[in-house]
């Protein structure tokens, strides 16, 4: 999905905001659960500003070694490092006149957060081994599903580079909160997957329609999404039915409501339905913890005791059979 499909009044209010605000050069700090829909927000706000014809550029903080961060984002010149055969320009010089996206903020290493902060006081790039800096046009917006007030707290977060993202910011709210805007969303997937697949589906029944709005949605829109992407190749009608419907075989009072359970009862890893196999139970205990953790892949593994790469290597594994995490 291209575009943010809502009617819920607070949404509407944000999206409202953020076409306000693009007009400015003020940095914007986008903060929610993941899964919410803040690079679309992000979107919204580039294609409606006076830069909506010039670069945005996205990168993921978390996706990329710490150790080839800095020279994905400032670039470097020959000769800087080992390797480095030719100049390579950075993210900021691509994006130059327009907007770069900087997802998941919270997990950059707090020395590239110093030179991340002189490009937005400065508006200048260093990149590795250069003689002096590039003058640089960039409105940047930066997204985390971390609540970046406690990391600053907790030292892992520079207050100053804080209060310079925090220029305006917009909290979106989760799924659960927006229950009203499930069948919205579903309708919108099952039209954009039929066509997609070739499928005949043009909607869903009320049962299947009442399913998915029992569901708390921890996952939130991608996790919708997910479900009815695989409940459209799935399915065998014109409608898509309640057991098409691929969602936690648990009742409504079993479900993990991560908004209320923060705390040790959050994970239920003893719950077992009838035909679940031991890698259906593996696969649901670490969906169930990176939504708790709120996508952050560090502190899954951390709590799961497994190695980051292990973890990737499993929703990796995920992905190829169509769940996305």
């Amino acid at each position: 999905m291209s575009v943010i499909v809502t009617k819920d009044r607070q949404m509407l209010e944000l999206m409202n905001l953020a076409k306000t605000i693009a007009q400015s050069k003020a940095t914007v700090l986008i903060q929610g659960e993941s899964g919410t829909g803040k690079e679309l927000m992000a979107t919204l706000v580039h294609q409606s500003s006076q830069r909506a014809g010039r670069p945005f550029v996205a990168l993921n903080c978390a996706a990329i070694p710490e150790n080839l961060l800095e020279s994905e984002l400032f670039g470097y010149e020959r000769g800087a490092f080992t390797g480095a055969v030719s100049a390579k320009a950075g993210k900021f010089e691509f994006a130059n006149g327009g907007t770069i996206l900087l997802d998941e903020i919270s997990e950059m290493d707090i020395r590239l957060q110093a030179k991340l902060l002189r490009v937005i006081q400065e508006g200048e790039v260093d990149r590795i081994g250069a003689r002096r800096p590039i003058p640089v046009d960039v409105r940047i917006i930066a997204t985390t599903n971390r609540n970046l007030a406690d990391c600053v707290k907790e030292g892992s977060f520079r207050e100053d580079l804080f209060y310079r993202l925090n220029v305006v910011n917009l909290t979106l709210p989760n799924l659960r909160d927006r229950i009203r805007d499930v069948k919205i969303l579903a309708e919108s997937f099952v039209k954009s997957y039929a066509e997609k697949n070739g499928k005949p589906v043009s909607g869903c029944s009320q049962e299947a329609f009442a399913m998915l709005e029992m569901h708390t949605w921890p996952g939130n829109v991608r996790e919708l999404e997910n479900v009815i992407e695989r409940a459209v190749i799935t399915s065998m009608g014109m409608l898509i039915q309640s057991k098409d419907i691929a969602i936690e075989r648990r009742s409504v009072s079993q479900t993990i409501d991560l908004s209320i359970n923060a705390g040790a009862n959050a994970l239920d890893k003893s719950a077992w339905a009838p035909g679940e196999t031991l890698n259906d139970i593996e696969r649901s205990v670490i969906l169930q913890a990176l939504s708790y953790h709120q996508g952050n892949r560090t502190h899954t593994a951390k709590a799961l005791g497994i190695s980051i790469r292990t973890l990737r290597n499993k929703l990796a594994d995920y992905r190829k059979i169509g769940i996305h995490a």
